[in-house]
């Protein structure tokens, strides 16, 4: 791993000071400082966290690796998915670090691309992102109306469930979320603090509950970390490899630090640190969190076939009580409210950034920043407006609505590897050396190859057919929704980006400064007083 090292003279240095420096850094990037730096390392890494929720998604995602892989995929699989994440993670906070600026991989992608096509492959960056994350800010009000349709299945058997009554939940989560964020802006660093030590809190008391209820009827250790199971008709490796994809789904969204990253001070030095914490306190959780749920599993196929949904139906083999499983699941029930509110929260900076650089259509809507709630609020209704068409479209097809929220995971993981791909082709020097995070030599090599291969992987695995002989009912529809995506941000491009984005402006002192191909450039004169971007490569 990279080193961070602290900026000298800023330890003792007053709040408020650190505040305008990092304003004036920001300024640097081509940026007004519009957004108020009100979360702290904690409040952001609650942030970051809640958006992960990684022991909540493993659990509510279980039955995507138990027919494909059994116990070994679910477990070793998560593993895999960490370390590969955290090699991707590393690669973006070395961007983080130098660039700290909301755009996140579009704005990175312009700085470091060939002149030629920088702007191309900055807008497409862009729309891609902007596009997952509102895809993917649906899945929080999924997957917390699926619990709530899971609690009356289990209290009432005789219950038939129609997709409109998930569909009303569904936009209760969102309307919820809208709320807060709208008109609670101030209370957010507060609110995610409060996600990150529920979570952290519903993971202790549900690991020991189960297990102290489950005693002495556990599952062997062999069955936990070694069984191997395969119902989905694909030879044993590839069945495996596609367990994968659960892990790579409960750590999706670690670049949410980037986007807010505007609004907490010393972006340079807290970003990077954050984007790794998030990541490794989800592998960790999630490693025991998942070793509990299956020492106290009885019958895999119950778990994977349960109306009551594969959470509840694990809390029933341990605590043998209906009201006990509803109490216990109530900690990942909120737990959606919190990762519904900030995924929310980032999108919307996402978008704004986005809509800042005039990337978007009628981006001067979306670009504005309310005066009295100091939000991009715009951008806020343009995100709750497209998680709720996606909640129409639930209503028609549940089939369509899965297949754009996975196509949201590979279009985030997509932007991922675009920055590090062209640094490597680039020879790694594309980034200032006196950046706060670096990763060293060969280090940075295999941490960034490792990253993009995963991307690779995954990406083909998500658009794969999960079982054979592959039907119009069990088709994988991600990959049409991810076409869709770049056909979206190619005829944009064409029609739009192509006359009206420039990309990020980016600002540098000091006469001596290399020229940087991709975006237009400022030279200033270095001034003692502010501080300094030196080094391109």
């Amino acid at each position: 791993m990279g080193e961070i090292e602290e900026v000298p003279g800023r330890r003792g240095s007053a709040s408020h000071s650190i505040i305008a420096e990092d304003a004036a850094a920001l300024e640097h990037l081509g940026h007004k400082q519009e957004l108020k730096r009100n979360f702290s390392m904690i409040s952001m890494l609650g942030l970051a966290f809640a958006i992960l929720n990684t022991w909540t998604a493993l659990a509510a995602s279980i039955t995507l690796a138990l027919p494909s892989g059994g116990p070994s995929s679910v477990v070793w699989g998560l593993i895999v998915a960490g370390i590969c994440n955290l090699c991707l993670a590393a690669s973006l906070a070395e961007f983080l670090s130098a660039y700290p600026t909301a755009g996140g991989q579009y704005h990175w992608a312009a700085i470091i691309a060939w002149k030629k096509w920088s702007r191309s492959i900055s807008y497409i960056t862009g729309w891609i992102n902007v596009s997952g994350w509102v895809a993917l800010t649906a899945t929080g009000g999924l997957l917390g109306s699926t619990f709530i349709i899971n609690i009356i299945s289990l209290l009432h058997p005789e219950y038939v469930t129609e997709p409109w009554h998930q569909f009303l939940i569904y936009i209760g989560f969102t309307l919820i979320a809208l709320f807060i964020n709208a008109f609670s802006t101030r209370l957010l660093p507060l609110f995610t603090k409060a996600a990150f030590f529920w979570s952290l809190t519903g993971f202790v008391i549900i690991s020991i509950t189960i297990l102290a209820c489950a005693s002495p009827n556990y599952q062997s250790g062999e069955f936990v970390y070694g069984d191997f199971i395969n119902e989905v008709g694909w030879p044993d490796g590839l069945a495996w490899l596609l367990g994968l994809l659960q892990g790579a789904f409960a750590l999706t969204g670690f670049d949410a630090v980037a986007h807010m990253i505007e609004e907490i001070p010393q972006p340079q030095i807290r970003g990077p640190r954050i984007m790794l914490y998030c990541i490794g306190i989800g592998m960790i959780t999630g490693f025991v969190f998942l070793s509990c749920l299956l020492f106290c599993v009885n019958n895999i196929d119950d778990v994977i076939e349960s109306s009551a949904g594969p959470l509840l139906q694990i809390f029933m083999d341990a605590t043998k009580n209906p009201a006990g499983s509803v109490c216990l699941l109530m900690f990942p029930l909120v737990c959606m409210l919190f990762t519904s509110t900030t995924l929310m929260t980032t999108s919307s900076r996402m978008s704004y950034a986005f809509a800042r650089d005039r990337g978007l259509p009628f981006s001067y809507i979306f670009a504005r920043v309310h005066p009295g709630l100091d939000v991009p609020l715009n951008a806020l209704l343009w995100t709750a407006a497209w998680v709720v068409v996606f909640g129409c479209i639930f209503l028609g097809s549940s089939s369509t609505f899965n297949a754009i929220t996975s196509a949201s995971v590979v279009a985030l993981g997509v932007t991922y590897a675009i920055p590090p791909t062209i640094n490597v082709l680039r020879g790694r020097k594309m980034l200032p050396p006196n950046r706060p995070f670096k990763l060293p030599g060969a280090v940075g090599w295999i941490m960034n190859l490792v990253g993009i291969c995963w991307t690779i992987l995954t990406t083909v695995l998500f658009v794969f057919p999960p079982e054979v002989p592959v039907t119009s009912e069990n088709m994988n529809y991600c990959v049409v929704a991810f076409g869709v995506i770049l056909l979206i941000a190619a005829v944009t491009w064409i029609f739009d980006g192509r006359k009206n984005y420039k990309g990020p402006l980016v600002v540098f002192e000091g006469l001596e400064t290399r020229t940087v191909e991709g975006v237009e450039t400022v030279l200033e004169p270095a001034t003692e007083s502010d501080s300094t971007t030196k080094g391109m490569a």
